[in-house]
């Protein structure tokens, strides 16, 4: 596993905050931006509304990539960054469970609800919708197929997706709603299995990303980093859909 961030690297690395969905690809591009560039970087993952709420209390992030485009505008209406950013990835979903777990696995989710129906489901795992993009999107898909009223006892929420997908596959519940980024990971696969879920029955997950007022020239660089074909490449990898980009010379 590539590692994205150490407090060992030097102190004037520029500070990333990451929405926890793309931690494992975000590492493997940050390790091939050190390699390709000999600059470094320091990222803090968490769910896309803890972070932007550090950032509009004077956190200092020179670069912020969330899950979900609205965080984004928020901070551009704020004043807090000078543009809207740039679309780098289009998440998905994916529903998750132990190898151990005795739920099959669907996109109708017809296995979830035949568990429910029969009293077997236990805890089901998602991140906190009230600040997790993927927790909402994972309420919204629930809803969509008539269950989140009646699963809503059984749900254990992560303070992020990343989590989230650690309670999904850890074995201390039946399963989840998680990232299809993280479900995709080796190190998820190596305890659980997945299955990719349809977008059609959420909001669209628009990952964003943006520069703040903060930026200096290692994260300006890094941003532009970040949508050359390499990166783009990385997060094919791991599941994302890929935005066209509308920045010069990207």
């Amino acid at each position: 596993m590539c590692v994205g961030a150490s407090p060992s690297w030097a102190s004037d690395a520029p500070a990333i905050a990451a929405a926890a969905n793309i931690k494992f690809a975000l590492d493997k591009i940050a390790a091939n931006f050190t390699q390709d560039t000999g600059q470094r970087v320091r990222i803090s993952y968490g769910s896309s509304g803890n972070l932007v709420a550090q950032i509009r209390h004077g956190a200092p992030f020179e670069l912020f990539l969330s899950a979900d485009d609205k965080y984004i505008y928020q901070l551009h209406k704020l004043g807090v960054t000078t543009s809207d950013g740039e679309l780098y990835a289009i998440g998905r979903l994916a529903l998750a469970a132990p190898k151990t777990s005795a739920l099959a696995l669907d996109p109708q989710l017809e296995g979830l609800k035949t568990m429910l129906q029969q009293g077997q489901l236990q805890r089901f795992a998602i991140a906190n919708p009230d600040h997790a993009p993927y927790g909402e999107r994972a309420r919204e898909y629930l809803e969509h197929l008539g269950m989140w009223q009646h699963i809503q006892s059984h749900l254990i929420f992560g303070e992020n997706v990343s989590q989230a997908a650690q309670f999904a596959l850890s074995g201390s519940t039946d399963g989840g709603i998680v990232a299809l980024s993280l479900a995709m990971a080796p190190q998820f696969q190596a305890v659980g299995h997945y299955v990719a879920l349809p977008s059609d029955w959420h909001t669209p997950l628009n990952q964003r990303m943006v520069l703040t007022e903060k930026a200096g020239d290692t994260a300006k660089l890094f941003y532009d980093y970040l949508q050359q074909a390499k990166s783009r490449a990385v997060f094919t990898e791991f599941g994302f859909g890929l935005p066209e980009l509308t920045s010069p010379g990207a």
